[in-house]
Formats: structure tokens, sequence, C-alpha cells
């Protein structure tokens, strides 16, 4: 099974107030490709920390990061913007949908970043749109859409540019249960069918427990299987 992501002994320590904080204590954990993994833990435990340095958003400490087998610790600025745009995902709780552009838009924007055409980016977009059963909204911006509809959207603009790897941060936090649930199942599908990595921070224990693996931190350090 190739391997997406791979922590090798993170430790992030944060200086605050003149003291040393320890967020994570040599993290060690892998997510393989068609695999979803659920990362559960109280509030303040660092499992915002962990998606920021799996996400090339935040730096280690010490330790090692690793994408679909190469070292991206030591990566320039620059280095990890294009893998972000070219090889990540992400998913928030709020949608952060720009609210004066269309869903279609919102969809096809970052796929004209990464240098695809309009026209290519739109067709994609659209078709996004219809896998996500949004085909019927695609010309409404977000203000005329649910609160799950928004979220299908972020999830269709997430997966835009083919990432390798899904990165979402309670992303059925602000969802009721029946559409938490239908949110949460496109998402998996398309893990399933594309085979890529989704890594998925939750308070969610119903959610967290329909997917492949579990890992729980507390008090800095990462447990599971």
């Amino acid at each position: 099974m190739k391997n997406i992501l791979k922590l090798d002994k993170v430790t992030k320590i944060y200086e605050q107030g003149g003291e040393a904080l320890c967020v994570l204590k040599e993290a060690s954990f892998e997510i393989n490709a068609g695999e979803i993994v659920a990362l559960v833990g109280p509030s303040g435990s660092g499992k915002s920390t962990i998606l920021h340095i799996a996400g090339l958003l935040d730096s280690p400490t010490s330790g090692q990061v690793f994408m679909e087998g190469r070292d991206i610790t030591s990566c320039t600025d620059k280095q990890r913007t294009e893998i972000r745009r070219h090889r990540m995902g992400f998913v928030y709780q709020f949608h952060y949908l720009q609210p004066e552009f269309s869903a279609v838009e919102n969809i096809l924007i970052p796929q004209m970043i990464a240098g695809i055409s309009r026209k290519d980016a739109k067709e994609k977009a659209l078709s996004l749109l219809d896998d996500m059963g949004l085909k019927e909204r695609a010309e409404h911006r977000p203000a005329r859409l649910s609160g799950g509809e928004q979220q299908r959207v972020a999830i269709a603009r997430a997966l835009a540019n083919d990432p390798t790897l899904i990165m979402a941060d309670e992303p059925t936090g602000n969802l009721d249960p029946q559409t938490a649930d239908t949110v949460f199942d496109l998402l998996l599908k398309r893990v399933r069918t594309q085979k890529i990595g989704a890594f998925i921070a939750t308070h969610n224990m119903d959610l967290a427990h329909r997917m492949d693996r579990i890992l729980t931190i507390r008090e800095g350090r990462v447990s599971g299987f």
C-alpha cells in the first residue's frame, strides 16, 4: 500500500512567556493511499498543530515529515506553497467560500491559480459539483446555499487540483447529524475511488468510528494503530 504521509518523531515546542510549551512529543504515524484516518483528542490537545505541521503550515521543532516518501521537513516557503497547491486539499469547519463568487467559480479559481485554463477548470468544477449533487446550484453564491451545500462545495474545491492528501479540521462540526453523514459519505467515496489519503480531526466519535483508524492525542502524545 502506497504511503502518502508519514510523521517521524515530530516534536513541537512553543515559547510562551519565556517558558517552553511542548505541544507534541515525538509523534509518529503514517497515512496510506485510499485510507481515511481520524484524529481525536480534547480541545487544546494539539490536533490543529498536527494538521498544520502535516499541511506545511508550520514546522516541527524536531522530527521529520514525509510525503509520498519525500522528506518535506526543510522545504523552502516556495516549495511548501507548491506542495500545498498541487498535492494537498484542505477542508475546515467553516467553508471559507468567497461570498462574491458562485459555487462553480469558487472551485475553478484554485485550478486557475495552479495554471489550468478557465475552460478546463470550469469543466472540472462542474463535474465535481455534479458528483456532489450540486449541479443545479453551480451559479448560486454561498449565501443562497445551505450549510451542507456550502461544505460540499468546499470539499469539491479541496479536490479540484487532484491532491494526494486531504486534510480536514472538524469538517462536519457545523452540520446536523444527517447532513454530516451525507458530507462524510461523499468525502469517503472520493478517498476510496481516487486512492488518496485523508486525515480528519474531529470531536464526533460516531464519525471517527466510521474511519479506517483512529489516532488519539493526549498530553502531546499520539497513540493508535
